[in-house]
């Protein structure tokens, strides 16, 4: 048994070694947050929903109110809400972070995140998130013991352009120091996918967000996937 147990050793730091060895196509890896890395797309759809309610607005559907996830929060509320005046938009945004803020803390990283970029890191590769969220919001959750210090780059919504326009990716590369083709871009809707293009930035679609798959294809990904396992065993592949 003792030989058995350290032939198993021997073979898994085999397969590390390979891992650690292997080219890399990717040397900046840039995720969004919500639908990817964190788990709170139908939370999020229900805030939407809710906010709408308090106002006596139509409430969208499920479909629609995910659809705008991974936008600023003014364009997603726009996008769902488009027949409001102009002037209640803030009405309906602050009814949109009472009820995030109320149940926000039941939120968590999807199921392996944390190992993955573990695993990127110990790969050398720089990290970066670009999201629709505010600052506020995204510092609060890397605030956390768990995430800090992982990412090297962020971009959020209310400090540069929305997705799916270029300008927060180019942003991140330019911080960070790497060429678009030397960038992949991770996310869970068209936005991000379409963001990555306008870029010229190869990205890979995640099934298990905001959007449906099928619409993905438009965008080119060298790859679509569906769970974070899935992710992970992409990525210490090719990338």
């Amino acid at each position: 048994m003792r030989g058995f147990a350290a032939g198993a050793d021997a073979a898994a730091n085999a397969r590390h070694t390979e891992t650690m060895n292997r080219p890399r196509r990717f040397d900046l890896i840039v995720f969004d947050w919500d639908g990817t890395l964190y788990d709170s797309t139908a939370f999020i759809a229900r805030c939407i929903q809710a906010s709408c309610a308090d106002l006596a607005l139509p409430v969208p559907s499920v479909q629609d109110a995910s659809y705008v996830i991974g936008m600023g929060l003014t364009e997603a509320l726009q996008h769902a809400a488009p027949g409001l005046a102009p002037e209640r938009y803030p009405e309906l945004s602050a009814r949109y972070k009472h009820h995030y803020v109320a149940r926000q803390n039941d939120l968590s990283l999807f199921e392996g995140t944390l190992p993955m970029l573990h695993a990127l890191r110990e790969r050398q590769h720089s990290l970066a998130i670009a999201t629709g969220k505010t600052r506020r919001g995204l510092d609060e959750v890397l605030h956390t013991v768990q995430l800090k210090g992982l990412f090297d780059a962020t971009r959020t919504a209310d400090e540069t352009r929305s997705k799916p326009h270029p300008q927060m990716l180019q942003e991140l590369m330019a911080e960070v120091g790497i060429a678009p083709e030397r960038t992949l871009m991770i996310g869970d809707t068209t936005h991000d996918l379409q963001m990555a293009r306008l870029a010229g930035v190869p990205s890979v679609g995640v099934s298990y967000g905001a959007h449906e798959p099928a619409s993905f294809a438009a965008f080119e990904p060298l790859h679509i996937v569906h769970s974070v396992a899935e992710l992970d065993h992409w990525l210490a592949q090719p990338a």
